[in-house]
């Protein structure tokens, strides 16, 4: 007598049952279900389940259907869906576990990732082949304002913004600075890059940290090789160093290059100005924002104040508070270049 391999074993090694269903549907058609049901040794219920769909759908029902669950009990509402989406296309640069935690969405970012994916809204992560070093965890290592890094930015390319400063006459240049261990930011505007613009940035944020008692002596102001970090800038760090980054090496400057990125994209791309003055109320509200409430995913989801009360306790919420200013009115006062308004 011939022996047959269990139905089951069968199914599991073949690429496709569809020829191994009809045969059996075939056999049950000859001999009845239960002898097929010996003969292929499965059960009285496969054999029924696959006649039935024979019978109802013809050779299309020998085909494996899909397992998938045909109704989601727990489906996002499609009112949320749809703001969900929103969200989305008005704030592209807010991941999915950053938008569930500033808006306190009540939805996994499981899901929230899936939303978007579906309606296309997701890009594809490119795949790192090879790992950097973990610089955060390097600097994570650091004492607060142990070094400043400073830069500036051109605000001229950021179509949104540069309508707004043609007939507002809103500054073109930024100056930033940044420390690396908290990621406190300070920043001032003014139309032209120039050390004494610089020099006078720095000095305000020196006597700022002065005020509140951070040691000058121990703490390193790093730039790129610019002119406007020549001339009276050094000068105005007083006790503190200043180094310069080797030619060409922007990364020496990623914490500045990233908060550049940020705002352009979480600010200056976003937020429209009625005046000169509006344009100060709202770059300092932003600042506010970033530097008591922004979490920095890379610094343990915390904001620079979270980290200076952590690392610092008896540290004044003042010292996050030095709010920016045009740096022209200041050279001005001090007997600098005149601005010429922009045309």
């Amino acid at each position: 007598m011939a022996t047959f391999a269990r139905y089951f074993d069968l199914v599991r090694e073949m690429k496709n049952a569809y020829n191994h269903r009809l045969r059996l549907v075939e056999s049950a058609k000859q001999r009845g279900i239960k002898p097929t049901a010996r003969l292929f040794a499965t059960t009285v219920p496969t054999v029924r389940k696959w006649l039935r769909r024979f019978q109802q759908h013809g050779p299309s029902g020998l085909l494996e259907h899909s397992r998938a669950r045909h109704h989601q009990h727990h489906k996002t509402p499609a009112t949320l869906e749809a703001q969900l989406v929103e969200l989305r296309k008005t704030l592209q640069h807010f991941g999915a576990r950053r938008l569930i935690r500033e808006f306190d969405l009540p939805i996994g970012h499981g899901a929230l990732e899936r939303i978007w994916r579906e309606h296309g809204l997701m890009e594809k992560r490119r795949r790192k082949y090879q790992r950097k070093q973990d610089l955060a965890h390097i600097k994570a290592s650091w004492a607060l304002f142990q070094q400043i890094s400073a830069d500036t930015k051109d605000l001229d390319d950021i179509p949104h913004y540069w309508l707004q400063a043609q007939r507002l006459h809103l500054p073109v240049i930024q100056y930033t600075a940044r420390d690396v261990r908290s990621g406190l930011l300070f920043w001032a505007f003014a139309q032209q890059r120039s050390a004494s613009a610089s020099a006078v940035f720095a000095s305000r944020i020196q006597q700022h940290l002065d005020r509140y008692g951070i040691s000058l002596r121990d703490l390193v102001w790093q730039t790129d090789n610019g002119g406007e970090f020549k001339g009276d800038f050094p000068k105005a760090l007083g006790d503190s160093q200043h180094v310069r980054i080797p030619p060409a090496a922007h990364t020496y400057q990623s914490d500045v290059e990233t908060v550049h990125r940020l705002e352009e994209d979480e600010f200056f791309d976003l937020e429209n100005f009625a005046s000169r003055g509006d344009f100060l109320a709202k770059v300092h509200t932003y600042q506010l924002y970033f530097n008591l409430v922004r979490p920095n995913s890379h610094k343990e989801n915390q904001s620079p104040w979270q980290i200076i009360e952590r690392l610092a306790p008896r540290s004044p919420l003042q010292l996050c508070l030095l709010p920016p200013v045009f740096l022209d009115y200041h050279l001005n006062d001090l007997g600098g270049y005149h601005v010429p308004r922009l045309p």
